[in-house]
């Protein structure tokens, strides 16, 4: 595809693209932001460099997106309700959200995508991979997406807490949020369709999906542990290096990723905008 307005340039062959030519500082004019839009739908994940933004300019950019979601783990700035910190200090040992995950799939809207920007970054280190989720589907056998288009999973919020975020939450300076979400759980298509592509992704992730509905954990455990493993292959993802002012938009509904834990000593910062999604089907 072309573009007037922005410059795109593609990260890996599987997802992610750079997109330059915008001062997100500024309100975007229409036609910025449809190519923007454009990209984020074709490449599931776009990045932009050299940015200089405050929290209500993060929000305002995610806002042209859809409604601003609330994290209900994590408390937010204090002046800005819609922003979460997201930090890493020198002498901890875990990060906040240290698997392979597709966010908040154990509510029953999880989120449409996420804003992060990066505050602070490691000289080394720090980097994120984000998966493709419709390859993941399509390159299944026709057996195994037949038999999957059916199924429902069941996906909780208290699978791998400590992993993913309590120990993180516990031991540094982020604030923790007392929600009454610790137990949240949701069941939506291990296959769903993306309301603006109309393209089937796989939908299942190790940090959350619990079984398959109308199963056993054991009985689901072999199957799971497959696609979970399956859905993050070499071929399928992309590696995105943090610099400061660096920000990066994900499609929640068609990606997972994961952030690298291995910046030891370091300082990490960013900030995180939620935007609010639908029920999958």
């Amino acid at each position: 595809m072309t573009y007037r307005h922005i410059r795109v340039r593609p990260l890996s062959s599987a997802l992610g693209a750079v997109i330059g030519g915008v001062d997100l500082a500024r309100p975007l004019e229409d036609e910025i932001f449809a190519e923007v839009r454009r990209a984020f739908l074709e490449h599931l994940v776009v990045f932009f460099r050299d940015q200089s933004l405050k929290p209500e300019q993060l929000v305002t950019f995610a806002r042209r997106f859809g409604p601003i979601g609330i994290y209900p783990f994590a408390a937010p700035l204090k002046d800005h309700p819609e922003v979460i910190a997201v930090i890493k200090e020198p002498g901890q040992k875990t990060n906040f959200g240290g698997f392979w995950h597709s966010d908040t799939a154990y509510l029953e809207r999880p989120s449409l995508g996420s804003v992060l920007y990066a505050k602070q970054a490691p000289p080394l280190g720090g980097d994120t991979l984000f998966a493709n989720m419709y390859l993941a589907y399509e390159y299944l056998s026709a057996g195994m997406r037949q038999m999957l288009d059916g199924l429902t999973a069941v996906n909780s919020a208290a699978k791998n807490k400590s992993a993913v975020r309590g120990d993180h939450l516990a031991s540094g300076s982020m604030t923790g949020k007392r929600s009454g979400a610790q137990d949240l759980t949701a069941e939506h298509p291990v296959v769903r369709t993306h309301p603006d592509t109309g393209r089937k992704a796989l939908y299942v992730n190790r940090a959350h999906t619990l079984r398959f509905a109308g199963m056993t954990e054991q009985e689901s455990a072999p199957i799971l542990e497959y696609l979970f493993a399956h859905a993050v292959r070499e071929e399928f993802t992309c590696r995105f290096l943090w610099e400061p002012g660096s920000l990066a938009f994900w499609d929640n509904r068609c990606t997972q990723h994961y952030p690298l834990n291995d910046y030891p000593g370091q300082r990490r910062v960013m900030h995180r905008v939620t935007v609010e999604g639908e029920r999958p089907y």
